[in-house]
């Protein structure tokens, strides 16, 4: 049996492929067992699509990456700006700093979009140039605010994310796991994911969820759920880092100490 908290729990991960090892060894260092289901990839886009759109996009104030992907795939073209640089949370600012740029806006106390919407330099932006570095596709939440704060706003999609194509039998076999309750956790990091993981599972794997605890660092993950799969219960862990999710999964898992 596998010592430490979450020794015999056995967890889903549906990052991508090439992003899932840090979170899978967290897992297993803490004694669970971490089983891939990569739901999801990412896929740069054209760099000549990428240039193409730079071009028209006047010298922005301010930078703002949305998640780690925007600076894989967006930062190497954007150093020379000058501009300020924004991350939605720690993991995004990290991938920046780790290429030597530094972070100048970063919210605090929670790290989604709303949160980082309340700092002080993202409050006060009337008149300024804003470039939001993302997917192809995403919520417009930050543009909307941004823009009616008086902001001029543009968005730079550098990646897409397309479903996964994975084998039948591995598909077959998660479906299994889940319905015979062998399968005690599944971590999502956003609602594309979440859609992904619904639409490669067969239908009759969707009610097993109901019983699978949901992990994810958001809300939105969260209240997706909610919507598409009733009943399924979730916890919010604090962020997206690997220690985030193994902290929150280990709080689960550990009961609550009696009072003395």
């Amino acid at each position: 049996m596998n010592k430490g908290p979450l020794g015999g729990a056995r967890i889903l991960v549906t990052r991508p492929d090439d992003q899932s090892g840090e979170l899978i060894a967290a897992i297993e260092a803490a004694g669970g067992e971490a089983i891939r289901f990569p739901v999801i990839r990412i896929v740069p886009r054209d760099a000549a699509d990428t240039a193409r759109d730079l071009g028209t996009i006047v010298r922005p104030d301010i930078i703002i990456f949305v998640s780690r992907n925007a600076v894989v795939h967006g930062l190497g073209c954007l150093r020379d700006f000058g501009a300020a640089i924004a991350a939605v949370g720690p993991a995004t600012a990290s991938a920046i700093e780790a290429a030597g740029v530094r972070v100048d806006i970063l919210p605090t106390v929670a790290f989604d979009s709303e949160h980082l919407l309340e700092t002080p330099e993202l409050r006060d932006v009337a008149g300024k140039g804003v470039l939001i570095i993302r997917g192809e596709t995403g919520r417009e939440l930050i543009a909307d605010t941004l823009s009616r704060r008086g902001a001029s706003v543009s968005y730079l999609p550098v990646y897409r994310r397309e479903r996964n194509e994975l084998p039948a039998m591995q598909i077959l076999a998660i479906a299994r796991d889940l319905g015979a309750l062998r399968i005690d956790a599944v971590t999502v990091m956003s609602v594309e994911t979440l859609e992904a993981l619904l639409a490669l599972l067969p239908r009759n794997a969707h009610a097993a969820l109901r019983e699978t605890l949901l992990v994810a660092p958001g809300d939105r993950v969260i209240q997706t759920a909610a919507e598409l799969v009733p009943g399924m219960p979730a916890i919010r862990a604090a962020g997206p880092s690997a220690a985030d999710i193994v902290n929150a999964l280990i709080e689960w898992r550990t009961p609550d100490k009696p009072d003395d």
